[in-house]
């Protein structure tokens, strides 16, 4: 067996190879997709529900007991006529989400999740009465349709308390951060760790051929 060639091959399988581009490509779409992902998904949810608020965390037990401070409710934009009309006392109308910025002094700067408890047509616009079945009041001025984000359709009970907690702790975006680094390096560290595995592959693959090689023998012509 040639000793020199495999000593020679084998230290040269040893050097340490640069990152091919296709790897680099791989990487960079796969913490692209990690940091959009979230984005497209809402996005995606935008467009199948048809409203800019797909999903909301209720923040308050104004609709108690039915729904609960916490859950994450789902929303779907929905024709104003067709908005299921009810009464406080059945608590059989639809659901729905709405922003009360400018309808009331005071109103919340977050949507607010309530229950439809009378609507009437005035010209060419819906108005909406809502109230919260934990409420002893319905709110404190109509609900015009341009207000409305949609209808409730179905939610997890609490789950939304995990943002909640975060939120007001003011560990959300620290806490984003330090998971967006620890991934983007676990894509970079899987990257290099499959070069070495290649590598180390082809240096088993160069050592069992020069093994299989027969001796090499000095003939001597008299």
């Amino acid at each position: 067996m040639d000793t020199n060639n495999l000593k020679n091959s084998n230290e040269k399988e040893k050097e340490k190879k640069p990152i091919s581009h296709k790897k680099v490509i791989i990487a960079v779409v796969m913490i692209c997709i990690a940091f959009f992902g979230s984005f497209l998904v809402y996005f995606g949810l935008q467009v199948a529900l048809n409203t800019e608020a797909p999903i909301v965390i209720v923040v308050s037990g104004s609709m108690e007991p039915n729904i609960h401070e916490g859950d994450l409710l789902f929303v779907m934009g929905t024709n104003p006529e067709n908005i299921k009309n009810g009464t406080a006392e059945e608590k059989n109308g639809d659901v729905i989400v709405f922003d009360a910025r400018g309808l009331w002094t005071g109103a919340p700067e977050e949507p607010i999740v309530h229950r439809v408890v009378d609507k009437y047509l005035v010209g060419d616009t819906w108005y909406f009465r809502t109230k919260g079945d934990a409420n002893l009041l319905p709110d404190h001025a109509p609900v015009p349709e341009y207000c409305i984000i949609g209808v409730v359709i179905g939610g997890i009970p609490y789950i939304g308390w995990v943002k909640i907690f975060l939120t007001e702790s003011g560990l959300l975006i620290p806490l984003l951060v330090i998971i967006s680094a620890l991934l983007v390096i676990s894509i970079i560290r899987d990257i290099i760790q499959g070069e070495d595995e290649d590598q180390k592959k082809n240096n088993d693959k160069n050592q069992e051929y020069f093994e299989k090689q027969p001796p090499k023998t000095n003939k001597q012509i008299n």
